[in-house]
């Protein structure tokens, strides 16, 4: 049995659908972003969906188990850069990222090292863009914890992201996976672009939806899509093949950043991290206040008493908003287009062969819809 580079332990031996060959790693029962769509799933009477999640859970356990170990096996030090990376790493979060990549595998050859890798990659090019924004955005509280920056200050933040992102690239260029070095550059391009328009329309609330989209199809969609491309050229798919799953990825991606915006108005802190209006107050105008100030100018004055709201006022002004977004039609045109993409997703799929892992990838589309962290 070959071993772990990075933990010295077997290396899982598995085919497309098949069963692993030992038990599954210790860190991992079931990943917590599939557990709350699973339970979120029963309390609104869609069981079927919720049963679904549940098998979806277990077929990529084994796979998941093991990228959360290589993630914990990440050098550690009392650096402020290796403490400021792992502050954010030890927290978790929703591995959807490296969710993309072992489904993207599971749909040729299986999960294998090279998928292992590079599961560990996306999500460390993710939690360096996240160490990142939380210092543009001078963010406080990330997935319901103090930020890194605030704990280990600005640099120390800075500098462990681009530590990630460094070893996110060598994992990927030690897989030796056709073009999915090259690709990642390119995404990390498109990534620095989208950061870029976001910033010039900061504070702007005319940001035209056109400019939303470029900014959310190269800050979220576009690392979906190098999931589901790089996942699918290590589990063996063609390139035809590949470039479907990437298809996958980009709708994917869109669909999830919808309903990220509208949970920024209505979401529950305590199930998101963070808390409402976040995007508001940090001159980000997303989609729901995009569509609902075509219909409704009179909105902006409500948007000035949130960025104006003391602590005695808050609550009621984003009552108010909230209120003013949804009468518009700002929270119903958001979620249409969330379902609209997660349909062309699952769409996209279509012409691959039928079996665990495509069902599963229909069942992600179809749950993130309903997600509420």
């Amino acid at each position: 049995m070959s071993t772990s580079p990075i933990t010295g332990g077997p290396i899982l031996a598995r085919t497309g659908g098949g069963s692993p060959r030992r038990e599954a790693p210790p860190v991992q029962e079931k990943a917590a972003v599939l557990r709350g769509l699973e339970n979120l799933c029963r309390e609104r009477g869609l069981d079927q969906l919720a049963l679904r999640i549940g098998e979806l859970a277990e077929l990529v356990r084994w796979d998941m188990g093991e990228v959360e170990i290589a993630l914990r096996s990440l050098p550690r030090s009392e650096r402020a850069v290796h403490r400021g990376a792992h502050h954010l790493l030890d927290q978790g979060g929703k591995r959807l990222r490296p969710l993309c990549v072992a489904l993207a595998a599971r749909t040729g050859s299986g999960f294998g090292a090279e998928a292992r890798e590079l599961g560990v990659a996306v999500e460390l090019v993710h939690c360096a863009t996240l160490l990142h924004d939380d210092v543009v955005d001078d963010g406080d509280q990330r997935r319901g914890a103090p930020a890194a920056r605030t704990i280990y200050g600005n640099a120390a933040s800075i500098f462990a992201g681009d530590w990630l992102l460094i070893h996110a690239l060598q994992r990927v260029r030690q897989t030796g996976i056709p073009g999915a070095l090259d690709r990642l550059l390119t995404i990390i391009d498109e990534m620095i672009e989208a950061e870029s328009i976001q910033l010039e329309g900061r504070g702007h609330l005319d940001l035209s939806a056109d400019r939303y989209f470029a900014i959310v199809r190269g800050k979220t969609a576009a690392l979906f899509r190098w999931a589901m491309y790089a996942g699918a050229r290590a589990g063996g798919a063609d390139e035809e093949q590949a470039e479907r799953l990437a298809a996958y990825g980009d709708h994917l991606g869109m669909a999830f950043q919808l309903v990220d915006d509208l949970l920024d108005y209505g979401g529950d802190p305590a199930e998101t991290g963070k808390t409402l209006f976040a995007d508001l107050r940090e001159g980000k105008t997303t989609y729901p206040l995009i569509m609902a100030r075509e219909k409704d100018p009179a909105l902006d004055g409500l948007v000035r008493a949130v960025l104006d709201a003391s602590p005695e006022t808050e609550a009621s002004a984003h009552a108010a908003l909230a209120e003013a977004i949804d009468a518009a039609g700002g929270i119903d045109a958001c979620r249409t287009l969330a379902a609209d993409h997660a349909a062309r997703a699952i769409a996209s799929l279509d012409g691959l062969a039928d079996g665990p892992a495509k069902h599963a990838l229909v069942t992600v589309a179809q749950a993130t819809v309903h997600r509420e962290r």
